[in-house]
């Protein structure tokens, strides 16, 4: 199994996708070790002095006005975590959880945070275990961190509150930490303050939506230029010198994708017979380039936003290299909020576009030649109408999900925390919309593919005939008449949610931008 060692100094995306996806175990460095036994010297010291510290002998919050004597702080600690731990709603998923608990120990291997080396092996170990707290959907205003989602995760750590086993099976975080040899945490000053305050939740979202969204821009180029074959449009609008007079690279990017999987056909551009040569597609077909390389370059700075959050310590207060412990407002979640926010934008606009191309595809009086809906007996057969359907209510759906969580801000804490982020709640509807486009996008590569098909007498791509042969032997069937329409969409979905549509084209047009 795959090790990630986690050093002083951040981690990478792949290695968030490695731990939350993939089981990789998890270890720290002797680095790491070394750091967080000097930051807890530093904690212990201002413990033992009688002027108040915020997180080491205050309250929290709007309560940090009173000053905590030694013989109730481990109860202070204790009691954070508990009453913290007050999410509702339906259970997040694993992969979040795991994220979320890898990227807190990221911070905690920072020696930034003033914890024993105990708290953050624990971690390690609960995470080795394949142990998964319980965190809820709501708890979290992406400000002071991910709170109830970390809340949650801290209290297994003490043994409380519920967890998953690797069986799957949901126990007390007691039993499961038992039932692997791991002894339950018993917090000291500032470790409960230190397990909940950071952004932990929403970035390890973050990395993952942009792991996905790679793949489905990816899958996005090449449904789109299946659908430009089948329309019989030309492929002249991708040359490169068209693109270079209008600098954008991830359009750019787009452009040379489709050019790639295009290459060698014997669709494009062709005119049915009696028709008017065409000077120009519709934008659907003839703009893909510039929609998905919008969203190509809002990938690449949202990418931006989240390495620069992976090397980051955040929490409050934190252990500074000279020794000083001090207050601050790292923990914010405004960075990661807007762009998770403009991600969930541009899928929006990339799921629109999709659509349109599939609605072109269907309409007799706009796909040069293709059959009604792509039927094979249109009025007996309705073929893909109600296809389209699902993939337009799919499509509305991405437009409601598209508008900010980041410009809204409630007030909590007694007006202590007055402007929070929303992050969470962003990282929450962008896997939504993810999830929509990855079916949306699944419902342009059937119709495509279809309307390929239908092409008598022409001649697609390669990549094109590659893509076709890998959906087929997927179990995804091409034209003929109505059947039970759902089970093929169902596989058509899985199809380009594994990245099976990439893995088709590449070994024939060599790795896609």
């Amino acid at each position: 199994m795959q090790t990630v060692v986690l050093g002083t100094s951040g981690t990478t995306p792949q290695d968030v996708v490695d731990v939350a996806r993939h089981g990789a175990r998890v270890e720290l460095s002797t680095e790491a070790v070394q750091a967080l036994a000097a930051a807890r010297e530093v904690v212990d010291a201002l413990a033992a002095k009688p002027e108040p510290v915020y997180g080491v002998s205050t309250g929290f919050g709007a309560l940090a006005t009173r000053h905590i004597g030694h013989e109730l702080r481990a109860q202070l600690q204790r009691n954070i975590v508990r009453s913290h731990a007050a999410g509702m709603g339906p259970r997040v998923e694993r992969e979040v959880v795991r994220a979320l608990m890898f990227l807190r120990l990221k911070t905690l291997a920072s020696g930034r945070t003033g914890v024993r080396p105990e708290v953050a092996r624990t971690m390690a170990d609960v995470l080795n275990a394949g142990i998964t707290p319980v965190v809820h959907e709501y708890g979290s205003l992406g400000c002071s961190g991910d709170l109830a989602p970390l809340s949650h995760c801290a209290l297994a750590l003490m043994g409380e509150g519920d967890a998953e086993g690797p069986d799957g099976q949901v126990r007390p975080a007691g039993e499961l930490l038992a039932a692997h040899g791991i002894a339950p945490v018993e917090l000291k000053e500032k470790e409960g303050l230190a397990l909940l305050n950071g952004t932990d939740g929403m970035l390890g979202m973050l990395v993952m939506a942009l792991a996905d969204l790679d793949t489905l821009y990816k899958s996005a180029d090449v449904t789109a230029a299946l659908s430009l074959e089948a329309l019989l449009g030309t492929e002249k609008v991708l040359e490169p010198e068209l693109h270079a007079i209008r600098p954008h690279p991830g359009q750019a990017a787009s452009a040379a994708n489709m050019l790639a999987v295009l290459k060698g056909s014997g669709l494009t551009g062709h005119f049915q017979a009696g028709e008017a040569p065409r000077v120009q597609d519709a934008y659907s077909i003839r703009c893909a380039p510039q929609v998905a390389g919008a969203g190509r370059d809002t990938l690449a700075h949202a990418r931006l936003v989240a390495e620069r959050e992976l090397a980051a310590a955040v929490d409050n207060p934190v252990v500074l290299p000279n020794g000083e412990v001090r207050s601050n407002g790292n923990f914010h979640g405004a960075p990661v909020a807007y762009v998770l926010d403009f991600l969930a934008i541009a899928a929006a606009d990339l799921g629109s576009i999709a659509e349109r191309r599939t609605d072109r595809l269907l309409d007799k009086n706009r796909s040069h030649g293709l059959p009604p809906f792509l039927a094979e007996d249109a009025g007996v057969d309705s073929g893909l109408m109600i296809a389209q359907y699902t993939q337009a209510a799919l499509v509305s759906e991405m437009k409601r999900l598209a508008v900010p969580a980041s410009a809204d801000s409630i007030p909590s804490s007694a007006m202590q925390e007055d402007h929070v982020s929303m992050g969470w709640s962003a990282a929450r509807k962008l896997r939504t919309a993810i999830g929509n486009l990855t079916r949306i996008i699944a419902v342009e590569l059937y119709a495509a593919t279809r309307g390929v098909e239908l092409r008598a007498g022409l001649t697609p791509a390669p990549a094109s005939r590659a893509v076709i042969t890998a959906l087929r032997e997927a179990g995804v069937q091409g034209p003929g008449p109505d059947r039970f329409l759902a089970p093929d969409l169902a596989a058509a979905d899985v199809f380009v949610r594994e990245g099976r549509v990439v893995a088709a084209v590449e070994p024939v047009t060599g790795p896609l931008a």
